[in-house]
């Protein structure tokens, strides 16, 4: 374990990132970028041969990717075999939910056989995908110790989690200065997983120590968790003020004036993304071995899922005239996320299954997803140039390229599910039915008659 410390502190241990997406590929060029030998394994191929060209299909850094591939200290690669020649394995594959909400860990599970069979003495491994506390040890040591490479973590080889903190789109925070959470099987793992991350990022102490791998599990669950309920609180609070007469996003604006005791949060359409509506299942499902039921958890979880239906009923309200079915709707924006190209997980989709079933014409406009495969088939982006053919639009990701007024000039019925439309004067927009969420439906003004 000692021989892992220096090749840390040196630079020259070997490092394989399983899994090249969002979180993979950013945390491999960084370290490729500190002169590590780092291989990306990945079982996609087409994503390993865009790397090797030299495409960085996640943020579009080619000249970072370049570098490292022409300073041969980044190897993406489809040969598991990488995995007996490393120092460090660092596992960010996807850890979805099944049908029945409960933890999918296929691809963790698939890495940890191979690591369990081709892994060396002296050899740390670091889980960042998002799952319930107790995977690392319960799941990925027993796989590692049956492969027989080794016998004794924390002796023979280390193993820790350090969850992911990858926040698409943010200008301020980024993986290489955002504070990371580290958590070991023992003392010393946790000791080599700190070295290794705070050799990477643009200060050293930007590493937080847990007491243990489940502890850091739970951290990363509880901030996605807090977020949840956070949302789920204004959501319902959006839909109380619409029937009480009042604004939502004014109430918001209001509270958020106290310098003090005080954190906003937005209503929305629902909740989008990886990791906001899958991790609070995680721990709502091993709550049970537990006995234990976590009510508030899964009621914030209901709240969310229902504010897809809440918006197909404000465009209901806004077709009233005609009604949905053969309605011809354009959903603006199909990301989960302002200004991120990423539709997982995103409520437009529910949106668009929703409006889909109850007889609507369904397309869609995103200049950052120009196709998208739903139920097996193909949809392009249409140019939004057309919005002016449709009977209403939803705004579902308010892009900073949009323009808003122009949308809504163009729009029969506008339904704002972001409070952009606050902003603007209904009287200047006579011939669209604006709605928003969270607010009672604006009247035009008439226009003041002068003498």
């Amino acid at each position: 374990m000692q021989e892992l410390e220096t090749k840390i502190r040196n630079k020259t241990a070997t490092i394989t990132v399983v899994g090249l997406g969002y979180v993979g590929l950013p945390l491999a060029l960084g370290f490729a970028q500190k002169g590590f030998r780092v291989f990306g394994l990945d079982d996609i191929s087409s994503k390993v041969e865009r790397l090797q060209q030299g495409y960085d299909y996640i943020n579009g850094e080619h000249e970072v990717l370049r570098g490292c591939l022409d300073a041969k200290t980044f190897e993406p690669t489809l040969d598991a075999k990488v995995l007996g020649q490393s120092d460090a394995i660092i596992i960010c594959v996807p850890t979805p939910l099944n049908r029945h909400r409960e933890p999918e860990l296929s691809y963790v599970e698939s890495v940890r056989r191979r690591i369990g069979t081709l892994i060396r003495a002296g050899t740390l491994v670091v889980l960042e995908s998002t799952t319930f506390p107790g995977t690392t040890e319960e799941i990925v040591l027993p796989a590692i110790l049956e492969g027989k490479r080794v016998a004794h973590v924390g002796s023979d080889f280390s193993l820790a989690f350090s969850p992911e903190r990858v926040d698409p789109g943010n200008p301020a925070y980024h993986t290489y200065n955002t504070i990371k959470v580290v958590g070991g099987q023992t003392p010393r793992c946790t000791e080599l997983t700190r070295l290794l991350y705070s050799s990477m990022l643009e200060h050293p102490d930007l590493v937080k120590v847990a007491s243990s791998s489940a502890a850091a599990e739970m951290e990363k669950l509880f901030e996605n968790i807090f977020r949840s309920v956070n949302i789920a609180l204004v959501n319902e609070l959006a839909l109380l003020c619409k029937e009480m007469g009042l604004d939502v996003w004014e109430i918001l604006e209001l509270a958020d004036t106290k310098p003090f005791g005080f954190m906003r949060f937005n209503p929305g359409p629902g909740i989008g993304g990886h990791c906001i509506p899958l991790d609070p299942f995680y721990l709502t499902w091993k709550a049970r071995e537990f006995d234990f039921r976590t009510r508030f958890i899964e009621l914030a979880g209901e709240l969310n899922n229902r504010m897809p239906y809440h918006v197909v009923e404000l465009a209901v309200e806004g077709l009233a005239n005609k009604g949905l079915v053969d309605a011809r709707v354009l959903l603006v924006g199909l990301a989960y996320k302002k200004d991120v190209g990423d539709h997982r997980e995103s409520p437009a989709l529910k949106v668009y299954d929703i409006l889909k079933k109850k007889g609507a014409q369904v397309d869609y406009h995103d200049p950052l997803i120009p196709e998208v495969k739903l139920h097996d088939q193909w949809l392009q982006s249409v140019p939004i140039s057309s919005v002016k053919d449709y009977d209403c639009a939803i705004l579902i990701t308010d892009h900073s390229d949009f323009d808003l007024a122009d949308l809504v000039s163009k729009s029969k019925v506008f339904v704002d599910t972001r409070g952009c439309t606050r902003a603007l004067r209904p009287e200047d927009f006579p011939n669209t039915k604006i709605l928003c969420l969270g607010v009672a439906q604006r009247e035009p003004r008439p226009s003041a008659v002068h003498a």
